[in-house]
Protein backbone atom coordinates (compact mmCIF):
# COMPACT_ATOMS: atom_id res chain seq x y z
CA UNK A 1 0.00 0.00 0.00
CA UNK A 2 2.62 2.39 0.84
CA UNK A 3 6.26 2.26 -0.26
CA UNK A 4 7.94 3.48 2.97
CA UNK A 5 10.05 2.33 5.07
CA UNK A 6 9.97 4.50 8.17
CA UNK A 7 13.26 5.31 9.94
CA UNK A 8 13.17 8.24 11.75
CA UNK A 9 10.22 10.84 13.05
CA UNK A 10 10.79 13.12 10.32
CA UNK A 11 10.00 10.35 7.66
CA UNK A 12 6.87 9.66 9.67
CA UNK A 13 5.79 13.31 9.56
CA UNK A 14 6.81 14.16 5.89
CA UNK A 15 5.02 10.84 4.80
CA UNK A 16 1.12 12.32 6.91
CA UNK A 17 1.98 15.71 5.43
CA UNK A 18 1.84 13.58 2.05
CA UNK A 19 -1.00 11.34 2.34
CA UNK A 20 -2.88 13.05 4.70
CA UNK A 21 -3.10 10.66 7.89
CA UNK A 22 -2.07 7.60 8.99
CA UNK A 23 -3.18 4.70 11.53
CA UNK A 24 -0.56 3.35 14.41
CA UNK A 25 -1.47 -0.01 14.33
CA UNK A 26 -2.18 -2.71 11.61
CA UNK A 27 -5.95 -2.68 10.40
CA UNK A 28 -8.81 -2.71 8.38
CA UNK A 29 -6.71 -1.59 4.88
CA UNK A 30 -3.79 -4.21 4.78
CA UNK A 31 -0.30 -2.19 4.53
CA UNK A 32 -2.00 1.14 5.91
CA UNK A 33 -0.05 2.09 9.19
CA UNK A 34 3.17 3.18 11.06
CA UNK A 35 3.45 -0.71 12.28
CA UNK A 36 3.43 -2.31 8.68
CA UNK A 37 5.71 0.30 7.26
CA UNK A 38 8.42 1.32 10.17
CA UNK A 39 12.00 0.09 9.66
CA UNK A 40 12.57 -3.11 12.32
CA UNK A 41 15.01 -0.86 14.14
CA UNK A 42 12.74 1.52 15.45
CA UNK A 43 9.87 -0.95 16.04
CA UNK A 44 11.61 -3.58 17.86
CA UNK A 45 14.92 -2.78 19.39
CA UNK A 46 14.25 -1.02 22.70
CA UNK A 47 16.99 1.11 24.05
CA UNK A 48 17.72 1.50 27.41
CA UNK A 49 18.27 4.92 29.01
CA UNK A 50 16.47 4.80 32.72
CA UNK A 51 13.26 2.85 30.64
CA UNK A 52 13.01 0.88 27.82
CA UNK A 53 12.20 2.83 24.54
CA UNK A 54 11.27 1.98 21.27
CA UNK A 55 11.46 4.77 18.84
CA UNK A 56 8.48 4.69 17.05
CA UNK A 57 6.61 4.93 20.12
CA UNK A 58 8.29 8.10 21.33
CA UNK A 59 7.74 9.83 17.85
CA UNK A 60 3.67 10.46 18.98
CA UNK A 61 4.89 12.32 22.26
CA UNK A 62 7.59 14.49 19.89
CA UNK A 63 5.41 15.34 16.82
CA UNK A 64 2.76 16.96 19.51
CA UNK A 65 5.50 18.88 21.33
CA UNK A 66 6.61 20.13 18.03
CA UNK A 67 3.13 20.38 16.72
CA UNK A 68 4.15 18.51 13.85
CA UNK A 69 0.84 16.33 13.49
CA UNK A 70 -2.10 15.76 15.06
CA UNK A 71 -2.14 12.40 17.46
CA UNK A 72 -5.20 10.64 18.87
CA UNK A 73 -7.34 7.69 18.71
CA UNK A 74 -9.20 8.55 15.21
CA UNK A 75 -9.34 5.32 13.43
CA UNK A 76 -12.41 2.86 14.78
CA UNK A 77 -11.20 3.58 18.14
CA UNK A 78 -7.54 3.16 17.59
CA UNK A 79 -4.40 5.82 17.96
CA UNK A 80 -2.96 7.41 14.19
CA UNK A 81 -1.60 10.45 13.12
CA UNK A 82 -3.22 13.40 11.05
CA UNK A 83 -1.80 15.83 9.42
CA UNK A 84 -2.45 19.74 9.97
CA UNK A 85 -3.41 20.48 6.68
CA UNK A 86 -6.73 18.01 6.52
CA UNK A 87 -7.00 18.21 10.43
CA UNK A 88 -10.08 21.11 9.81
CA UNK A 89 -12.15 19.14 7.60
CA UNK A 90 -11.29 16.36 10.35
CA UNK A 91 -13.09 18.44 12.66
CA UNK A 92 -15.94 18.85 10.70
CA UNK A 93 -16.76 15.50 9.47
CA UNK A 94 -16.39 13.72 12.77
CA UNK A 95 -18.25 16.52 15.15
CA UNK A 96 -21.42 16.93 12.33
CA UNK A 97 -21.91 20.72 12.66
CA UNK A 98 -22.10 20.27 16.28
CA UNK A 99 -19.55 21.75 19.01
CA UNK A 100 -19.45 19.76 22.39
CA UNK A 101 -21.68 22.32 24.02
CA UNK A 102 -24.31 21.84 21.15
CA UNK A 103 -24.05 17.83 21.07
CA UNK A 104 -24.93 17.47 24.75
CA UNK A 105 -27.77 20.22 25.10
CA UNK A 106 -29.32 18.39 21.73
CA UNK A 107 -29.22 15.11 24.11
CA UNK A 108 -26.04 13.53 21.78
CA UNK A 109 -23.31 13.48 24.37
CA UNK A 110 -23.93 11.68 27.82
CA UNK A 111 -23.26 13.47 31.03
CA UNK A 112 -20.00 11.51 31.91
CA UNK A 113 -18.70 13.28 27.87
CA UNK A 114 -19.43 16.57 29.64
CA UNK A 115 -18.06 16.14 33.05
CA UNK A 116 -14.75 15.71 31.09
CA UNK A 117 -14.58 18.27 28.68
CA UNK A 118 -15.89 20.60 31.88
CA UNK A 119 -13.40 19.44 33.66
CA UNK A 120 -10.49 20.03 31.27
CA UNK A 121 -11.79 23.30 30.32
CA UNK A 122 -11.59 24.63 33.99
CA UNK A 123 -8.12 23.23 34.48
CA UNK A 124 -6.23 23.11 31.67
CA UNK A 125 -4.27 20.10 29.74
CA UNK A 126 -4.38 17.21 32.21
CA UNK A 127 -2.75 13.93 32.94
CA UNK A 128 -5.35 10.65 32.51
CA UNK A 129 -4.80 10.03 36.38
CA UNK A 130 -5.41 13.31 37.19
CA UNK A 131 -8.79 13.09 34.91
CA UNK A 132 -9.72 10.01 36.82
CA UNK A 133 -9.06 10.99 40.61
CA UNK A 134 -11.02 14.30 40.24
CA UNK A 135 -14.19 12.32 38.47
CA UNK A 136 -14.30 9.96 40.22
CA UNK A 137 -12.84 6.85 38.72
CA UNK A 138 -11.98 4.62 40.94
CA UNK A 139 -12.80 1.43 42.23
CA UNK A 140 -16.38 1.55 43.87
CA UNK A 141 -16.53 4.86 41.68
CA UNK A 142 -17.48 6.09 38.02
CA UNK A 143 -16.43 3.24 35.13
CA UNK A 144 -15.75 3.84 31.82
CA UNK A 145 -13.04 5.88 31.56
CA UNK A 146 -11.59 4.43 28.25
CA UNK A 147 -14.93 4.57 26.29
CA UNK A 148 -15.44 8.05 27.08
CA UNK A 149 -11.64 9.97 26.46
CA UNK A 150 -11.91 7.36 23.23
CA UNK A 151 -15.22 8.94 21.92
CA UNK A 152 -14.21 12.59 22.55
CA UNK A 153 -11.04 11.87 20.69
CA UNK A 154 -13.01 10.28 17.67
CA UNK A 155 -14.67 13.03 17.65
CA UNK A 156 -12.07 15.87 17.90
CA UNK A 157 -13.43 17.41 20.53
CA UNK A 158 -10.19 16.03 22.93
CA UNK A 159 -7.01 15.64 22.08
CA UNK A 160 -3.53 13.76 23.50
CA UNK A 161 -1.00 16.82 23.87
CA UNK A 162 2.08 14.94 25.39
CA UNK A 163 3.05 11.41 27.40
CA UNK A 164 5.05 12.06 30.67
CA UNK A 165 6.68 9.32 32.62
CA UNK A 166 7.34 8.98 36.12
CA UNK A 167 10.77 9.75 37.20
CA UNK A 168 13.10 7.88 40.29
CA UNK A 169 15.13 10.23 42.34
CA UNK A 170 17.88 9.79 40.36
CA UNK A 171 16.00 11.73 37.95
CA UNK A 172 15.51 8.56 35.49
CA UNK A 173 11.80 8.06 33.66
CA UNK A 174 10.25 4.56 34.48
CA UNK A 175 6.87 2.63 33.49
CA UNK A 176 4.73 4.34 30.41
CA UNK A 177 3.46 7.46 29.71
CA UNK A 178 0.77 8.96 31.25
CA UNK A 179 -1.19 10.68 28.13
CA UNK A 180 -2.04 14.60 29.18
CA UNK A 181 -5.28 15.66 27.41
CA UNK A 182 -6.38 19.44 26.36
CA UNK A 183 -9.25 20.80 24.52
CA UNK A 184 -8.84 20.63 21.00
CA UNK A 185 -9.23 24.35 20.17
CA UNK A 186 -6.88 25.27 23.31
CA UNK A 187 -3.72 23.20 22.12
CA UNK A 188 -4.33 23.36 18.24
CA UNK A 189 -6.29 26.52 17.92
CA UNK A 190 -9.89 27.78 16.94
CA UNK A 191 -8.66 28.50 13.36
CA UNK A 192 -7.33 25.15 12.61
CA UNK A 193 -9.86 23.51 14.33
CA UNK A 194 -12.73 25.07 12.73
CA UNK A 195 -11.68 26.70 9.37
CA UNK A 196 -13.77 23.98 7.23
CA UNK A 197 -17.19 24.79 9.33
CA UNK A 198 -18.13 26.29 6.28
CA UNK A 199 -18.62 23.16 4.57
CA UNK A 200 -20.83 20.39 5.29
CA UNK A 201 -19.51 17.82 7.29
CA UNK A 202 -19.95 15.32 3.83
CA UNK A 203 -18.16 17.88 1.78
CA UNK A 204 -15.16 17.57 4.32
CA UNK A 205 -15.56 13.79 3.93
CA UNK A 206 -14.92 13.79 0.05
CA UNK A 207 -12.28 16.61 0.31
CA UNK A 208 -10.12 13.64 2.82
CA UNK A 209 -10.88 10.86 0.85
CA UNK A 210 -10.02 12.40 -2.49
CA UNK A 211 -6.16 13.76 -1.12
CA UNK A 212 -5.63 10.31 -0.44
CA UNK A 213 -6.85 8.60 -2.99
CA UNK A 214 -4.75 11.63 -5.01
CA UNK A 215 -1.53 10.17 -3.13
CA UNK A 216 -2.59 6.20 -3.11
CA UNK A 217 -5.14 5.84 -6.18
CA UNK A 218 -5.36 1.86 -5.33
CA UNK A 219 -6.91 2.33 -2.26
CA UNK A 220 -10.43 0.59 -1.78
CA UNK A 221 -12.88 3.87 -1.41
CA UNK A 222 -15.71 1.67 0.61
CA UNK A 223 -12.62 0.55 3.38
CA UNK A 224 -11.58 4.07 3.00
CA UNK A 225 -14.93 5.45 4.04
CA UNK A 226 -15.47 2.86 6.82
CA UNK A 227 -12.19 3.60 7.94
CA UNK A 228 -12.91 7.49 8.83
CA UNK A 229 -16.25 6.75 9.43
CA UNK A 230 -14.81 5.50 12.90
Amino acid sequence: MIDSDIRRREDLVELVNEIGFLPFFSGRIEGFSLEENVSYEAWYQGRWSGRVRWDAWDWKGEVLQNRELVYGKFFEKKAGFISKDLWPDFCNYRRDGYDFDARFDDGLAPYKDRDVVNYIEGSGAMLTREIKQNLNYKKGGNKGFETVITRLQMQTYVVPVNFEYSKRKNGEEYGWGNCRYDIAENFWGDKLCRSAYKRSPEESLDRIIKHIRKVLPRMDEEDLRALLKG
